[in-house]
């Protein structure tokens, strides 16, 4: 097997990468930092099926609850030994549903949610003992697609996505279950369970960034809530709104949302937003160009620093393509206006921007009918925002240079491909799951990578100053996808168990499930003193 990784600790590498000494150098003052190294996988032999999506731990029983998506199981691994993770049991949850799409452990009670075999109709969600056994369920919104505790285990929320039917004839609205735990599980009832809906928004004047685009939708129609982050307080939600590009404020008490914001976007003709913008320019090729991006991010994490909160998005992108309604097209597609793209001829060859991926919602002047601006899927990046959304930094282009520099003859490959370049027309190595940690006195995020694999760590402590630690990825390229010698392929679901809840005593773990390959790896974080 091999293992990749790039760190902050290489002088080597900054230069190699091109971007500054102080990115790669971590914050002022600081006297340590981590390293991460592969300990041990579990492999369902499952792949392209989403045989391992999203991941939670319970440190009671050293368990692993592994979402096994398309065949409605949760796969339970044992993880007393983290080198060697059992298989114990799976949980059979298709009497609830057709697809799992999340799950979620707080002090031994498991949460799982269940899509209906409509996805357009109402889903569940399941409530289980760690041995698996079902101890109620409750039906929630149209396509549950993430859930989580609140940190005082008193209430579960779902983010319920509520996207179309492929002919967009149903578009059921997007919203958010609050569930008020009972003392005694087993008395869980639908009264219980509380819907924050968008209807608020309907006749609102929202933030020009803020996409609604589906063809005859209303706003709370429109928005598809994807993931949900909660203050330390168990008080205040964000919630992402994908493919909208926005994040709402909720209220869980109240059970309202109180804000929504929109995400604004990335210029990428600025110094530092560099992208690789074809797959057919032959090769690495890191540069600006006059496209924004859409952050449309999917996962996001929070955190304080100094007081008040931060949060963390891995800014994937994602487009509506469906039978009846699709946005995407390729900048050769477009008709740009010629006044703000004079050498639009040259931009349109497929070697430059011409093979780029975009919307054609957005950009188009309504008198003249022309592309007067250009938007991409996705950021490449993470960002940090504020608890009122306000931009505090972004990655820039430093995902795409980092794997350039670490996997020069698979740079942006996609993840069922060994081949170079072929993710530079459509969102490059598309950060998707992130989660944040703190480690022995500093705050770090690790954000997973979709195509080309692995898991980027940041130390974000201050989070106007983040630096870069290391780039690790537990992917053999020189194996063909699909083989069990490939290793990790999709990065999914992550998340990070703290060292006095870890199977190894005073050792925090690093858990990744990858959706294409099928695979659940545990990796050790040391502290490296400097």
């Amino acid at each position: 097997m091999s293992f990749t990784t790039v760190s902050r600790l290489s002088a080597g590498c900054a230069l190699a990468l091109g971007i500054g000494t102080q990115a790669l150098a971590g914050p002022h003052g600081s006297q340590s930092t981590i390293a991460i190294a592969p300990l041990g996988t579990y492999a369902t032999g499952v792949f392209g099926e989403s045989a391992a999506e999203i991941v939670a731990h319970d440190p009671r029983s050293q368990r692993l609850f592994v979402v096994n998506a398309a065949s409605g199981l949760i796969d339970v691994l044992g993880v007393h030994r983290p080198r060697n993770p059992r298989f114990l049991f799976s949980i059979d949850l298709t009497d609830f549903g057709a697809v799992v799409n999340s799950v979620a452990v707080h002090q031994g009670l498991v949460v799982a949610v269940v899509e209906n075999s409509d996805r357009t109709k109402p889903g569940r969600a399941v409530f289980m003992h760690v041995d698996g056994r079902i101890l109620a369920s409750v039906e929630v919104g149209a396509l549950p697609d993430m859930v989580t505790f609140t940190p005082d285990g008193k209430r579960v929320l779902v983010a319920n996505e509520g996207e179309p039917n492929d002919d967009y004839t149903v578009d059921p609205e997007g919203s958010v279950s609050i569930i008020d735990l009972p003392r005694n599980i087993r008395k869980l009832a639908q009264a219980d369970v509380r819907t924050a809906d968008f209807r608020k928004f309907n006749d609102a004047t929202l933030d020009p960034s803020v996409r609604v685009f589906g063809p005859n939708a209303s706003v709370a129609q429109d928005f598809e809530p994807e993931y949900i982050t909660v203050d330390k307080d168990s008080k205040i939600a964000w919630v992402s709104l994908q493919e909208n590009n926005a994040v709402a404020v909720l209220d869980i008490k109240a059970g309202d949302f109180t804000a929504l914001h929109g995400l604004g976007f990335k210029d990428h003709s600025l110094a530092g937003n560099e992208l690789d913008a074809s797959d057919r320019d032959g090769g690495i090729n890191i540069l600006n160009w006059p496209v924004k991006g859409m952050y449309l991010p999917d996962a996001i994490a929070s955190y304080e620093y100094r007081g008040q909160t931060y949060i963390v998005s891995a800014n994937e992108g994602d487009a509506r393509d469906y039978d009846g309604f699709s946005e995407e097209a390729r900048v050769k597609d477009l008709a740009l206006d010629p006044s703000v793209f004079p050498d639009a001829v040259l931009l349109q060859e497929d070697e430059t921007l011409g093979r780029l991926t975009v919307t054609t919602t957005r950009g188009v002047d309504p008198n003249t009918g022309l592309h007067d601006e250009i938007y991409a899927f996705g950021g490449r990046s993470f960002s940090i925002w504020s608890a009122d959304l306000k931009q505090v930094y972004d990655s820039g282009a430093d995902f795409e240079r980092i794997t350039a520099d670490a996997y020069p003859e698979f740079f942006n490959s996609d993840h069922e491909e060994n081949k170079l370049d072929n993710r530079s027309d459509n969102k490059g190595p598309e950060p998707e799951g992130v989660t944040v940690a703190k480690l022995w006195g500093r705050t770090y995020a690790f954000i997973g990578l979709e195509r080309i694999g692995g898991v980027m760590v940041y130390d974000v402590t201050n989070p106007y100053a983040p630096s870069f630690v290391q780039y690790l990825n537990n992917r053999d390229f020189g194996a063909e996808p699909g083989t069990p010698q490939a290793g990790d392929l999709g990065a999914e679901g992550l998340t990070v168990i703290e060292a006095s809840k870890s199977p190894i005593r005073g050792v925090p773990l690093l858990v990744v499930a990858n959706e294409v390959s099928g695979t659940t790896t545990l990796f050790r974080i040391e502290r490296i003193r400097r």
